[in-house]
């Protein structure tokens, strides 16, 4: 119902309105591990979302992060953090995962726990946040377990772009 009232807007506004042509599923179906990963991480970012809320300055002060921060950017990574704990909720919840997202996710929590050990480096954080990110960097890496085993082979990636596989594959 909402679809054709979308259709029927755009089409309002004079552009044509096509279903998208797909060649297969776009998502890909989790095994159990993956699913129970990304149920706990959703859990985990739901309660990391909380914290950077702007009046939860004493779970940051025990989490040891800065707190001279002003509260937009508190409430913008925030934001973000709930955002990809509710991505990671839904996915778990489906069993079906689209490779992008999985992606992007293994990247932003393998990037945040280099960045906190990074300042932890430097001087500028203690050693508690790279300890608590330390689950950002075990369930990145299970991402990108995932990943890497459930991807299309060489073979299968060059046969579904056309007709110059065996070209390609020899390196032509």
């Amino acid at each position: 119902m909402l679809t054709s009232q979308m259709e029927l807007i755009v089409r309002s506004l004079g552009v044509a309105w096509e279903e998208p042509v797909r060649s297969g599923s776009d998502m890909t179906s989790l095994p159990i591990w993956m699913r129970r990963a990304l149920l706990s991480t959703a859990v985990m970012n739901l309660f990391a979302a909380a914290a950077f809320l702007p009046s939860a300055s004493a779970v940051r002060a025990l989490a040891e992060l800065p707190d001279d921060v002003h509260p937009l950017y508190l409430a913008t990574i925030g934001m973000f953090i709930l955002i990809f704990g509710i991505g990671y909720l839904w996915t778990g919840a489906t069993g079906r995962a689209d490779r992008l997202f999985i992606a992007l996710a293994a990247c932003g929590k393998i990037t945040f726990f280099t960045i906190l050990v990074g300042f932890w480096l430097a001087g500028e954080l203690s050693l508690r946040p790279p300890l608590l990110g330390a689950a950002d960097l075990f369930f990145g890496v299970l991402f990108l377990i995932w990943l890497a085993g459930s991807g299309p082979t060489l073979a299968a990636g060059l046969s579904a772009a056309g007709g110059n596989d065996r070209r390609l594959a020899s390196g032509a």
